[in-house]
């Protein structure tokens, strides 16, 4: 599944993916700056028990994510531990790290 996925394809599957009850109450933007062959910034907004997605980058984010393309994918794709990623310093992340724990929760893998 993963191996064929683009970031593109990916980011615009999120809104679909999104599990209002399981984020209920959560206000949040999520910054993405992704690396490697599909580089470029995406964010997610979660409000009002919704999320939209988009290309660009947003201020003052709530999460900032800073990752490898490839690694996002296989992140999502469970094939590469999160938390692996994240101590070999292959993701990046700035600001609220309890919501970064909490965001795979928040979609439907």
């Amino acid at each position: 599944m993963a191996e064929e996925l683009t970031i593109e394809e990916l980011m615009k599957r999120m809104p679909k993916a999104f599990l209002p009850e399981k984020a209920q109450g959560v206000e949040a933007v999520i910054q993405f700056h992704f690396t490697g062959g599909e580089a470029g910034d995406w964010y997610a907004a979660i409000a009002g028990g919704a999320c939209s997605v988009d290309r660009g980058r947003r201020d003052n984010p709530t999460l900032a994510v800073t990752v490898d393309e490839q690694d996002w994918i296989s992140i999502i794709g469970g094939k590469l531990n999160a938390m692996s990623a994240f101590a070999e310093q292959r993701l990046k992340l700035k600001g609220d790290l309890g919501l970064a724990m909490k965001m795979m929760g928040y979609f439907k893998l």
